[in-house]
């Protein structure tokens, strides 16, 4: 990949049907063709976008106890999550590969019974070429995902840039972010399900620290999006109407933004990535690199699979 380079990527905020994978896989394969007639090399989509973000639903669980309304909804989300590999990389590996454009897509993965926030990455011949596990989910995330080991702080080297990134709040954590830096990340994938204005901030200084480009995804979801049989459905009543606005964007590595940020509705951002900025970013600051200083700190990261 020369530093003369133009990428062109594009990220998707839209809605998963809710709770239904299959139907989620083949509106993801609909909007990454989609996404790829408008010109896009790589593309977006948001954290655990098969088969959602479960927010708003406590998964009838107060310390001390849980209910069985909230088993049977554990077992309804499980249900529709995804093996890694299986037949839904399967399917999105082939819509990747006749769209021939690389993908980054948040899942809810299944591990025997566990559940875990993952980040999937496709090649544009179809492959699989990594994945990273959410090492800390935030809240009551921690309810229905596990937390992972460092084995997946994945970067992954291609043809277009070395991509990789972080999950949600993870970006908050600077150790796991100094982890992507170190690594050489220049094209810093970032989706999340934090729809705050104070959001954007976090995605700008990533860019900025980093000099790497930041593609932020979210969701724009709705109450009545959810179906009404789920378990644990009557909770959303004091949910708002618009349960998440988005405010996907697309940054620059000096802090610019390139697109976005989206609210309030679905859509598809794009941007040309000139990867030759990133060089020119690092002349002043380079975190990883000349504005490190190993002979006071110290960095290092435990990446053994456990």
């Amino acid at each position: 990949m020369g530093t003369s380079s133009i990428i062109k990527a594009a990220v998707i905020q839209a809605s998963p049907v809710l709770f239904n994978r299959d139907s989620t896989v083949e509106k993801a394969c609909t909007l990454i063709h989609e996404a790829s007639s408008q010109g896009a090399q790589l593309i977006l989509l948001p954290e655990s976008f098969i088969p959602a973000y479960p927010r708003g639903l406590s998964f009838g669980a107060v310390v001390g106890r849980r209910s069985e309304q909230g088993r049977d909804l554990y077992k309804r989300y499980w249900e529709n999550s995804v093996d890694v590999p299986g037949p839904v990389t399967d399917i999105l590996g082939e819509a990747v590969r006749t769209a021939n454009v690389y993908l980054g897509i948040g899942i809810t993965e299944r591990d025997k019974g566990s559940l875990y926030c993952t980040l999937l990455y496709f090649g544009p011949d179809g492959r699989l070429l990594g994945k990273h596990r959410k090492v800390k989910p935030t809240a009551s995330e921690r309810l229905i995902w596990g937390e992972d080991d460092g084995s997946t702080l994945t970067a992954v080297p291609t043809e277009i840039g070395c991509i990789g990134g972080l999950i949600c709040w993870e970006n908050y954590m600077p150790l796991a972010r100094m982890a992507m830096y170190s690594k050489g990340v220049q094209i810093y994938l970032a989706p999340t399900a934090d729809s705050r204005d104070t959001w954007q901030a976090t995605m700008r200084h990533i860019a900025l620290e980093g000099r790497c480009f930041v593609l932020g995804c979210n969701q724009y979801v709705t109450r009545s999006m959810y179906p009404a049989d789920l378990p644990g459905y009557e909770e959303l009543a004091n949910q708002p109407d618009v349960m998440c606005r988005g405010g996907s964007v697309i940054i620059s590595p000096m802090g610019e933004i390139l697109a976005g940020p989206l609210f309030d509705k679905e859509g598809i951002l794009t941007a040309d990535l000139n990867m030759g900025e990133i060089i020119r970013g690092k002349f002043d600051f380079d975190v990883a690199g000349h504005y490190n200083r190993p002979d006071i700190f110290r960095f290092s990261v435990n990446e053994n699979n456990h």
